[in-house]
């Protein structure tokens, strides 16, 4: 059989093969479709059963319990009115800051006052510290009186006896500092200045100018905040001196600011260089070591090898509660300083890891005047810090000794209110004497026309002052208004010094301000609440030094809780509130049990009727171990 046939035959025997494969094909073509169809209409079947059978959903609803607004009784602010009895105190000084319209940065920088009974008559008495024409003034000022004391006579009458006391009229000054220095009971004074700084002995109420035999003579520097601090506890005063930046004429018109659309303006410190603080040793001969480097007093910065530090303002008292005397100092633009003492023997700066050196947000201020206070009466250290414009006031606030501390001035309420103003002097006074701490606040810009640049601006601002709510309101300290303290308090004016004390002796705090290029303000505290007071004067004993400067008091108030004070030297900025000191005690009369831990670390008990002041010495007290 040839190939052809046997193709052939061989395609007839498969034919009916594939017949029969296309049949079958086409048969299960058909049955699936069948079952497709079947499970489709076998599906909708079995949903729609199941959605009849369903039961119907029965709808629940859950009570959801909003957050409450905490209950809080609407506060009743007291009424503090604080008149201005400037004039009818005679009290006429003038702050001379020496401008002709160069604008060189000192001039915008004074003045300060002491409040202190210079010649123990048991008053308290006011010197108030400014400058003096240039050198090369055009226009120079006959009498600037750069020193000018006045000597209370009771009655709201004050007498200037600034030549009878023999104090020096012409140099340019920023700050008085008040301390026994040679502990004969006589209070001494040591003025900062922009050249060279004053030593003036209190020899029973008239002065001795005794720098040069002391060893402060240095005319090369600008000094401007100081305080005394007995920090190797020996019973002799000690002195910290801030110095703020390198500075002279030529400098700083060569920098040639400007205040845009205006012309010339004062310059920025981070224009100049920095300058050390200098920490001298009382040698308890009348004279004075600096003792800054061996003492770690000396801060450079590490990538410049620049001194750091631009110091207004320092504060002495115990950070870390272990008797020794530490140091805090507010720096222009750059970090703060807290110098931790080291048992006398070294001063170790850990403003960083203690949390003072920088703001909330890492940065540095424009750090002015400083305070101290435990305005919580607890063991709650709080540091208070005025900053410049648009940067809100700083509260650090530590609750355990060596627990770093946190700035709450935002929370505290402080914050907010002060953003705005340039903020100078501030302490911790209780204004209404209801046993909690209030704030005061000095403000004014620099410039004259800054309002012509900065809407939010002015050049003169009004003081504020803080009253402490407590817990009892939404924000702890609240700022008084017009209504609180009257029309008087609150006129602006370019605030610098500002200090306070009893001029009057009726018990509550007076206000001292200070005003750049102008009079001071002398605010009477005219409120009349009923609550109690208690003023305290301390004289320590040998080996505590005699102002008993360090000195820690605790006074307890009928809510369980507990008042403490220290007695510190400068306070504010450029200023020293006075020595004795002033506890409210709200509704409680009679006698109160007073704690003295005295600087030697005795500690005494006394008892103390209300409505008195009392002057309470080292030794005469009941001990308590």
């Amino acid at each position: 059989m040839n190939s052809n046939e046997d193709r052939d035959r061989s395609f007839e025997d498969s034919a009916p093969d594939v017949q029969n494969d296309e049949v079958i094909g086409r048969a299960l073509q058909q049955s699936a479709i069948v079952l497709v169809a079947v499970a489709v209409v076998g599906g909708l079947g079995w949903l729609g059963w199941k959605w009849w059978s369903v039961e119907p959903v029965v709808e629940q609803r859950t009570e959801i319990a909003l957050p409450q607004d905490r209950a809080i009784d609407p506060l009743r602010l007291p009424r503090i009115p604080l008149a201005d009895v400037t004039q009818q105190a005679a009290v006429d000084w003038v702050h001379v800051s020496g401008k002709e319209g160069e604008k060189l940065l000192p001039e915008t920088m004074g003045g300060g006052v002491a409040i202190f009974d210079f010649d123990r008559d048991g008053d308290q008495d006011l010197l108030f510290v400014g400058g003096t024409s240039w050198p090369w003034a055009k226009r120079p000022i006959e009498s600037p009186r750069s020193l000018c004391l006045y000597a209370n006579e009771g009655g709201w009458r004050f007498k200037d006896v600034t030549a009878d006391a023999n104090l020096p009229d012409r140099f340019y000054g920023m700050a008085p500092v008040v301390g026994d220095f040679d502990n004969d009971g006589w209070p001494d004074v040591f003025v900062t200045a922009v050249g060279a700084n004053r030593l003036l002995r209190n020899s029973e109420g008239r002065f001795e100018d005794v720098t040069q035999a002391a060893g402060l003579a240095d005319d090369q520097l600008w000094s401007t905040g100081a305080t005394w601090v007995d920090y190797d506890r020996d019973g002799f005063l000690d002195l910290f001196v801030c110095n703020y930046v390198q500075w002279s004429r030529e400098l700083d018109r060569s920098l040639g600011f400007q205040l845009t659309g205006v012309g010339r303006a004062y310059g920025q410190p981070t224009a100049f260089s920095g300058m050390q603080c200098q920490l001298f040793h009382n040698q308890h001969d009348g004279s004075f070591a600096d003792v800054s480097s061996e003492m770690g007093i000396e801060q450079f910065n590490p990538n410049t090898g620049v001194p750091m530090g631009k110091a207004l303002a320092a504060a002495a008292i115990d950070i870390d509660q272990d008797g020794w005397q530490d140091i805090i100092v507010a720096n222009d633009t750059v970090q703060n300083f807290l110098f931790l003492n080291l048992q006398g023997k070294q001063f170790e700066e850990s403003g960083v890891p203690m949390g003072v050196a920088f703001d909330r947000n890492g940065n540095a201020t424009g750090a002015m005047g400083i305070d101290c206070g435990f305005f919580r009466n607890d063991a709650e250290l709080g540091i208070l810090i005025g900053n410049f414009a648009n940067e809100p006031s700083s509260l650090y606030v530590s609750r355990q000794p060596l627990a770093p501390f946190n700035d709450e001035a935002i929370s505290s309420g402080i914050g907010p209110q002060s953003r705005l103003n340039l903020t100078f002097g501030v302490f911790f006074c209780d204004l209404d004497l209801d046993g909690r701490l209030d704030v005061v606040a000095a403000n004014g810009h620099l410039e004259e026309e800054i309002s012509q640049v900065q809407a939010s601006q002015a050049y003169e601002q009004p003081p504020q002052f803080f009253w402490n709510a407590g817990a009892a309101g939404t924000s702890e300290f609240i700022p008084l208004t017009a209504e609180q303290v009257g029309a008087e308090a609150l006129r602006p004016m370019v605030g610098r010094g500002a200090a306070g004390g009893d001029l009057d002796q009726d018990g509550d705090i007076d206000i001292v301000l200070v005003a750049n290029s102008g009079r001071p303000r002398l605010l009477r505290n005219d409120q009349q609440l009923g609550h109690h007071w208690l003023r305290v004067d301390l004289e320590g004993t040998m080996p505590s030094n005699r102002d008993a400067l360090g000195a820690v008091v605790e006074v307890p108030l009928p809510d369980g809780q507990v008042q403490r004070q220290t007695v510190m030297s400068a306070r504010s900025y450029l200023s020293q509130c006075e020595h004795p000191l002033t506890f409210g005690l709200g509704d409680a009369a009679g006698d109160v049990p007073v704690h003295v831990r005295w600087p030697s670390g005795r500690v005494e008990r006394f008892v103390c009727q209300a409505d008195r002041q009392h002057h309470l010495v080292e030794g005469t007290g009941e001990p308590v171990e």
